[in-house]
C-alpha cells in the first residue's frame, strides 16, 4: 500500500486517442481505490488537439504540465488527411512526439510482445511457428541515430534536383546505456538477449557490436547473440520464439518493434514504456500504446483500448514502482480476453465463445476483473 500522490498528464491527442485514454484512466481509478494511492490525472491537449486548441502541435501549457508531472501518459497523434497541410517541422509527430522524448531525455524504449495462446487466430503465422508462445521484449534507443543526426535536411543540387540528408550517428555513452537497459531486463526474463546491428556495411554497427560485447561481460548470466537486422527480420517471421530480448538502435527498433507487434495479433495489444534518466529512485517515463490515430475508426466505439490500458500498467511499475497494482491490470486484462471478449481487430466468428465488444465495453469487462 503506499499514499503517495503521483502527477500524471494525461495527453490523449488525435483519432482514436481520446476514446482509448478514457479507458485507461477509468482502469486507473479503480487501481487506485484498490492500492490506496493517489494519482492526480491532468488532460491536456497535443498533436492535432494541440494545433486546434494552442496553435501548436505541443502547446506551451501542456509542455509545462509534462515538466511539472512525473510521467506522460500518451495516446497517438497525427492525421493523415490533415498533417500534409502543414510545414513537416510542425506536424505532431516531430513537434510532439519527437520532440518530447529529446526534452525529457527517454532515450529507452521498451515493447513487449506476447501473444496470449487464446489469440493464435489473430496471429499471421501459422501455429507451428508460434511454438509454445511469443514473448518478446524490443529494447530500442530511442534519442539517437538517423532520428536525431545532423546534419538533417533537404538541399537543391541544380538542375532542379534535390537532394535528402539524414545521418547516422552514435556515441559510446549513448550504447552503453541502452545496453545496461536490455542486459537488465533480459536478467528478469529468459535471460537471452539478440543484439541486432548492420555491422557488415555501416561505422555505427561496428561500433555498436564492441560496446554491446565489452558491456556484456558485466553480465555473465545472459547469453548474448549479435544478428544482422535483415536476419532479424527474417527470424521474426520464420522462428520468433528464439528471441527473448531484442537490442536495437533507433531506426532498427522502430522497424522490428512494429513487425514484432504483429505477431501479438494486433498493435491494439501492445503497450511500450519510453524512460528518461532515473533519480531519487524514480523513472520519469512517457507511456504509448504501439498504435496510431487510426481516424477510420475513431468515435465509433471500436477501437482496443488494451494497449492504453497496458501502457497505464507500465507507468505504474517503471515510474511509480506499484508492480502489485501493475500486475492487478495486467490480470484483469488475461481474465477479460479469457472470457471471450473481443474487440474488432482480435474477432473471429470462427472462435468459440468469443463476443465483438466496443471500446468501452472492453474497458468495463477489465474494470470487473480488478
Amino acid at each position: 500500500m503506499s499514499s503517495k500522490t503521483f502527477k500524471i498528464a494525461a495527453l490523449a491527442g488525435d483519432g482514436i486517442g481520446p476514446e482509448v485514454m478514457r479507458e485507461a484512466i477509468k482502469v486507473l481509478r479503480v487501481t487506485e481505490k484498490k492500492f490506496g494511492f493517489t494519482l492526480q490525472i491532468t488532460e491536456a491537449p497535443v498533436g492535432w488537439a494541440g494545433i486546434d486548441a494552442a496553435g501548436k502541435a505541443l502547446p506551451d501549457a501542456t509542455l509545462a504540465l509534462c515538466k511539472h508531472s512525473d510521467s506522460i501518459l500518451f495516446g497517438s497523434v497525427g492525421l493523415p488527411d490533415r498533417d500534409p497541410t502543414i510545414p513537416k517541422e510542425e506536424r505532431p509527430e516531430r513537434a510532439a512526439l519527437l520532440r518530447l522524448r529529446k526534452e525529457f531525455g527517454l532515450f529507452a524504449n521498451l515493447r513487449p510482445v506476447s501473444l496470449p495462446k487464446v489469440l493464435s487466430h489473430a496471429c499471421p503465422l501459422a501455429k507451428e511457428r508460434q511454438g509454445d508462445g511469443i514473448d518478446i521484449l524490443v529494447v530500442r534507443e530511442l534519442t539517437g541515430g538517423m532520428y536525431f543526426g545532423q546534419p538533417k535536411k533537404t538541399e537543391d543540387i541544380g538542375g532542379g534536383n534535390q537532394r535528402a540528408i539524414d545521418t547516422m550517428v552514435y556515441t559510446t555513452p549513448e550504447i552503453e546505456r541502452i545496453a545496461h537497459v536490455a542486459f537488465k531486463s533480459a536478467l528478469l526474463r529468459r535471460k537471452k538477449l539478440t543484439s541486432i546491428d548492420k555491422a557488415n556495411v555501416l561505422e555505427n554497427g561496428i561500433l555498436w557490436r564492441e560496446v554491446v560485447t565489452r558491456v556484456s561481460k558485466n553480465y555473465p548470466d545472459v547469453t548474448l547473440e549479435h544478428m544482422f537486422v535483415d536476419n532479424g527480420a527474417m527470424q521474426l517471421m520464420l522462428r520468433p520464439t528464439q528471441f527473448d530480448v531484442m537490442l536495437c538502435e533507433n531506426m532498427f527498433g522502430d522497424i522490428l518493434s512494429d513487425e514484432a507487434a504483429a505477431l501479438g495479433g494486433s498493435l491494439g495489444m501492445l503497450p511500450s514504456a519510453s524512460l528518461g534518466a532515473t533519480s531519487e529512485g524514480n523513472t520519469f517515463g512517457f507511456y504509448e500504446p504501439a498504435g496510431g490515430t487510426a481516424p477510420d475508426i475513431a468515435g465509433k466505439n471500436l477501437a482496443n483500448p488494451i494497449a492504453q490500458i497496458l501502457s497505464s500498467a507500465l507507468m505504474l511499475r517503471h515510474s511509480f514502482g506499484l508492480n502489485d497494482a501493475a500486475a492487478a491490470i495486467e490480470a484483469a486484462v488475461t481474465k477479460a480476453i479469457n472470457a471471450g471478449n473481443r474487440t474488432g481487430d482480435i474477432f473471429s466468428a470462427s472462435e468459440s465463445g468469443a463476443k465483438r465488444v466496443g471500446t468501452q465495453e472492453m474497458g468495463d469487462a477489465i474494470v470487473a476483473g480488478m
